[in-house]
């Protein structure tokens, strides 16, 4: 099965006991119980990490997910309780660093798309719909949807596929007042990004947020109504990682458009340049530094677009 082409060793780190190495993300656990997300500047394409860092990668998706939550905070909650590295901890991990409460996660990828693309398209051309949802015929690649909608997917483990559900399947799983929940919530947070990616030049296609509830506790961020636990926005949040952006001006309906993320690194990859068979069972090779720089270029752009703050 596809994964890591080669698996990091876990930091060790006094005081925090390592829980999971993610696809980019590192997770430890403090004494006290709060959780510490370290981003690394991995990269990964066709369900494989990839052995070739872009450097600053963590810090952007880091700093980027932080000024988000920031914009979303009325909305709901984040699970961020401070950015301050760990003693004992590596000076690399300046930058890269939210330690967090300890959340029970809804095991379902929350995504919302105002445009129609990617695998959502690629439904949509074989029966007019998009995890169940109807969608007026005609639509092409690229194309604006009349409205935002919520097509859930089931998270994966590393070289896996998630895997696109109805809403129906996701009231099954976790109950239909939370399915409703996540939908509504879902669809104001898009709503609120995509007009403030529009007022920056840039289109948010679709993004995935992921969501958990309070485990108990004084960091608590309190609770909903009725006495049950409120749900809280976790992991990054509409960053290149997680979501689609494109360049307003170059907007065209009806073909590719031009990613702020690492499509650079899956075009190389595909391409006779690599050497490398995607649907084969060996890992892909090393990134040329052309492909590495070009992709770092589009993570920092996307940041200064959307913040308005120069990448240093």
């Amino acid at each position: 099965m596809p994964g890591f082409v080669e698996k990091p060793e876990p930091v060790e780190v006094p005081g925090l006991e390592h829980v999971h190495t993610g696809k980019v993300r590192d997770l430890y656990r403090t004494a006290d119980g709060d959780l510490v997300m370290v981003a690394s500047d991995r990269v990964s394409a066709y369900d494989w990490v990839l052995p070739t860092a872009i450097p600053d990668k963590g810090r952007i998706l880091t700093r980027l997910s932080l000024w988000w939550f920031e914009q979303l905070a009325d909305l709901v909650p984040a699970h961020v309780l401070s950015t301050d590295v760990p003693p004992g901890a590596p000076a690399d991990w300046e930058g890269r660093v939210m330690v967090c409460r300890a959340l029970r996660m809804i095991p379902v990828e929350c995504v919302a798309r105002g445009y129609l693309t990617g695998s959502g398209l690629a439904e949509y051309r074989q029966d007019r719909t998009v995890c169940g949802v109807t969608l007026p015929e005609g639509l092409v690649d690229g194309s604006e949807l009349p409205a935002a909608i919520f097509t859930p997917a089931t998270k994966a483990e590393i070289g896996d596929h998630d895997e696109n559900v109805t809403y129906e399947e996701v009231a099954r799983r976790v109950g239909t007042e939370t399915a409703a929940l996540l939908r509504q919530t879902t669809l104001a947070l898009y709503t609120r990004a995509r007009d403030i990616a529009r007022d920056r030049g840039l289109i948010l296609a679709d993004t995935k947020f992921e969501f958990g509830l309070e485990t108990g506790g004084p960091q608590d961020a309190g609770e909903g109504e009725g006495g049950e636990p409120r749900l809280v926005l976790a992991d990054e949040v509409l960053t290149p990682d997680s979501s689609r952006f494109w360049r307003l001006e170059e907007w065209q309906p009806g073909k590719a458009q031009k990613p702020y993320d690492k499509q650079y690194i899956r075009d190389w990859l595909a391409s006779p340049a690599s050497g490398w068979d995607r649907h084969g069972n060996q890992p892909p090779p090393p990134l040329p530094e052309a492909v590495v720089a070009q992709t770092r270029d589009r993570y920092t752009e996307a940041y200064r677009l959307l913040t308005g703050l120069p990448w240093d």
